[in-house]
């Protein structure tokens, strides 16, 4: 997205995954809620956002905040680069359900995902990775698979 390609391209099944998430100061402050409150004493909580996102619904929302007018592709793995091949396991879903911690302790996320998504961004900018592995991307062959669907497609 920093590199304003022109999409990003997704194994379907990786794509249809779903992850719960939480972002650092919503999780800090469902903690402290449940640390002050006595009807937590002896509870266990789950702590996550509401409505749980594919990776390609992550992935567009995650565009939206850093400003990215590229698309999310998704496509089989035999359409994909060899480097973007997931073998991750993504064939369950990772899903907690915060219903309890909601009811009971009346826990609501105080950074709404829009602005945990921004805060997030702005700090990853500024402190990009010291050393970036390039067999991770490999743009000629994303845009090969990218002139392939738009010579299908017309």
């Amino acid at each position: 997205m920093n590199d304003q390609r022109p999409a990003i391209l997704l194994d379907e099944g990786f794509a249809r995954w779903r992850w719960t998430r939480g972002y650092v100061e919503n999780v800090a402050a469902a903690i402290v809620l449940a640390v002050a409150d006595e009807h937590a004493t002896g509870r266990i909580y789950n702590v996550g956002e509401p409505e749980t996102l594919s990776m390609a619904e992550w992935a567009r929302e995650v565009g939206k905040a850093a400003g990215w007018n590229g698309e999310v592709i998704v496509l089989p793995k035999d359409r994909l680069p060899a480097h973007m091949v997931m073998d991750s396991g993504a064939n369950q879903d990772i899903l907690v359900d915060s219903t309890r911690i909601r009811k009971e302790l009346g826990y609501r996320e105080p950074v709404p995902m829009d602005e945990a998504l921004r805060r997030t961004i702005a700090w990853e900018r500024a402190n990009p990775p010291e050393k970036i592995d390039s067999r991770m991307y490999d743009y000629d062959a994303e845009d090969a698979v990218l002139a392939e669907l738009k010579k299908q497609t017309g």
